[in-house]
């Protein structure tokens, strides 16, 4: 099922600016015929067979090569781990396509994006072993400025560690376009706090500032620059000697970087920094990482050394906080991906071009790794790495399905779950508020009470539909898929879907920010404004053409001239967003300071438009109170009226102009 990555799923809404309608609620699809990439790879034949090095090389050789060719992704790195060993490690097609290098597990790094917080988490849990660090003490006795608090509470290190601190998402400074433009840690941790939406501890949502937060922490309280704290007591004890979370990429590992690409068939893109790097910086290989998973799944310990204590590894593991039960919940740092019966913690990661995921069976003694350095045709590096947990644990771990009845609630239950939602995970502050509109989540009854939404797609990109096999708890028709809502006082207040309600949930829209009347505002007053500015040149020529003069003059015809002057810099605003926005949509490094200064001007012109949308109402009111005038002319200025109106409606609801510049 697709929309799991969420740096995956924010890149691409990024580029709404292309692609509105894939934004905005839609009904129900026709399915299209799904490519290789979206098949997944073949279950196993009952029983199941063993989990061996001959028979996973054999699986993984008639899946991957297929799916990267499919999806136009460069190459990838497969790593399975089993019982202490590595079982088997895989390189698969090229490193650089222009010089034809091949995958080598062993030499090729990865940035595996936000995979590296994991390391970031065992770096705060071995503080914690320190005495240094207490999950549940206000982290401000650590830092060097204050975080404040919200209805009262201070933010945790396990509010950190569960996604559940509260903070909005942030954009700016996330990829700087070079390291000129990096922030050094303290800097890019201090410079701006970002809004808390959220009480501490209550809502999941997904933060690169808290996990950045976290890591600065670490640095404080060690004494050690965090980069080569986790060198020091992470990747030396593990022999990881080919990964570094240090940027620029230090020279003697940067000739074994691979490249990144939006797709293996287009150009390669320029090393990719990270802003908040305890939150996505790491380069490694993928024989490295089998390492660490190695010492997560022995609980601390490879070979003759621990990074962890037994105890601290299982309380990290454990589970912590559960929002939308019977969902996966947060562990510390580490999601839980449990499926067919067996116990999971992961972790996915994504840069514009690296995509990876991490997964560990911690009863089995199993981890499965996979990075790829490409997004693939459509994205389609989002189906290549689900079908391979899903087809890995079908063909090792199956599990029968149940047969679900649907639940006798199943028709009130799915009436009350109707409506307009938005992700916890969002942007609060600035001109990106407009993500919050573009990419709400509609949820739709059928008639009979299943339920469509929007956002939930198979791999054909065919809406999934959920059926009721418990109170306020759905199935999908493979039965692999799980919603659940949390309904309080008789008003659902989220739902959330497994693979994701760890670190989001959906929430009501406010009536206020509701797409369902927002967007068709929008549409009908860019269609008001371009209606109105085409016909001001083609009135000026049919009056050339017979002679005519213009009707108005003095304060009258300056109003005039005013109010379509208005339309032409609000339509002027407006699409300076959408190119930003555009732009960015594959290069985030737009979002930094280079911008703020065409940010300012299109908030010029916003402010501009803001005073003109009030000479509009000037000019409705001398019209409609001078004699003479046609009610052509009193309707039309009254509908232009309520069309500036109305953009100044979205200056102040989306924030489009703000005191500061971070967002």
């Amino acid at each position: 099922m697709k929309l799991r990555s969420m740096i995956g799923a924010l890149t691409a809404a990024l580029v709404f600016a292309s692609s509105a309608s894939a934004q905005v609620p839609q009904e129900a699809a026709p399915a299209k015929a799904p490519t290789a990439a979206a098949v997944a790879p073949p279950a196993a034949p009952s029983p199941a067979p063993a989990l061996t090095q001959q028979d996973v090389d054999a699986w993984l050789d008639g899946y991957i090569p297929y799916a990267l060719a499919s999806a136009d992704i460069a190459g990838a790195v497969v790593v399975v781990v089993k019982d202490g060993q590595v079982l088997t490690e895989k390189g698969y097609g090229y490193a650089d396509v222009k010089s034809h290098r091949p995958v080598d597990p062993k030499g090729t790094l990865f940035r595996p994006g936000s995979v590296s917080k994991l390391f970031t988490w065992t770096a705060v849990m071995q503080q914690v072993e320190a005495g240094k660090i207490n999950l549940d003490a206000d982290v401000n006795q650590y830092l060097d400025f204050k975080i404040p608090p919200y209805d009262g509470k201070p933010v945790t290190m396990r509010d950190l560690m569960t996604h559940t601190a509260g903070f909005a998402e942030t954009i700016k400074h996330l990829f700087p376009g070079d390291a000129k433009a990096l922030l050094p840690l303290d800097k890019f941790i201090s410079h701006w706090t970002p809004n808390r939406i959220f009480p501490p501890g209550e809502v999941p949502a997904y933060s690169n500032y808290g996990a950045a937060l976290a890591g600065y922490i670490v640095q404080r309280t060690s004494g050690e620059p965090f980069d080569q704290y986790v060198a020091r007591h992470i990747f030396a004890p593990l022999g990881m000697d080919h990964s570094s979370f240090t940027q620029p990429l230090q020279p003697n590992l940067l000739a074994g970087m691979a490249s990144g690409y939006l797709r293996a068939s287009g150009p390669a893109q320029s090393y990719e920094f990270v802003g908040p790097a305890p939150a996505g910086s790491l380069a490694t290989t993928g024989d490295d990482v089998s390492r660490f998973m190695i010492a997560h799944l022995n609980n601390g310990q490879f070979g003759a050394v621990r990074i962890l204590q037994e105890a601290t590894a299982k309380e990290m593991h454990a589970p912590q906080r559960q929002y939308a039960p019977p969902l996966n919940g947060m562990a510390l740092g580490f999601y839980h991906e449990d499926r067919n019966g067996h116990v999971i913690v992961g972790h996915g990661g994504d840069t514009v071009a690296f995509h990876s995921d991490l997964h560990l069976l911690l009863n089995d003694n199993v981890g499965i790794f996979i990075s790829m350095n490409s997004a693939g045709k459509d994205g389609l590096v989002e189906n290549v790495r689900q079908n391979l947990l899903s087809g890995f644990m079908d063909r090792y771990f199956p599990a029968p399905q149940p047969e679900l009845a649907t639940a006798p609630t199943a028709k009130t239950d799915a009436a009350l779950m109707q409506g307009v939602y938005w992700s916890s995970r969002r942007v609060d502050t600035g001109f990106l508020r407009l993500l919050g509109l573009l990419g709400q989540v509609k949820v739709t009854a059928n008639k009979d009470a299943t339920l469509v939404v929007s956002a939930f797609k198979d791999d054909s990109g065919a809406p999934l539909v959920w059926r009721e096999v418990g109170p306020f708890v759905w199935k999908d028709a493979s039965g692999k898929h799980t919603l659940a809502a949390v309904v309080k006082d008789g008003k659902v207040t989220g739902f959330s879907e497994d693979d994701l309600a760890a670190i989001m949930m959906f929430q009501p829209v406010p009536f206020a920010a509701n797409s369902a009347w927002n967007l068709p505002l929008l549409g009908g007053m860019v269609g008001v404004m371009l209606l109105l500015l085409a016909l001001w040149p083609i009135q000026a020529v049919v009056r050339r053409r017979y002679g005519r003069t213009f009707p108005l003059s003095g304060r009258t015809a300056q109003l005039y001239r005013a109010v379509r002057i208005t339309a032409l810099v609000d339509l002027l605003a407006l699409g300076g967003f959408v190119v930003i926005a555009q732009a960015a949509g594959t290069k985030l490094a737009l979002f930094d300071d280079p911008l703020d200064v065409w940010l300012r001007l299109l908030q010029l012109l916003c402010l501009v438009g803001v005073v003109g949308a009030g000479l509009s109402v000037w000019n409705v009111v001398r019209v409609w109170t001078e004699g003479g005038r046609s009610w052509w002319a009193k309707t039309s200025v009254t509908v232009t009226m309520l069309a500036l109106l109305a953009f100044a409606w979205f200056v102040v609801s989306l924030q489009l102009v703000t005191p500061g510049l971070n967002y």
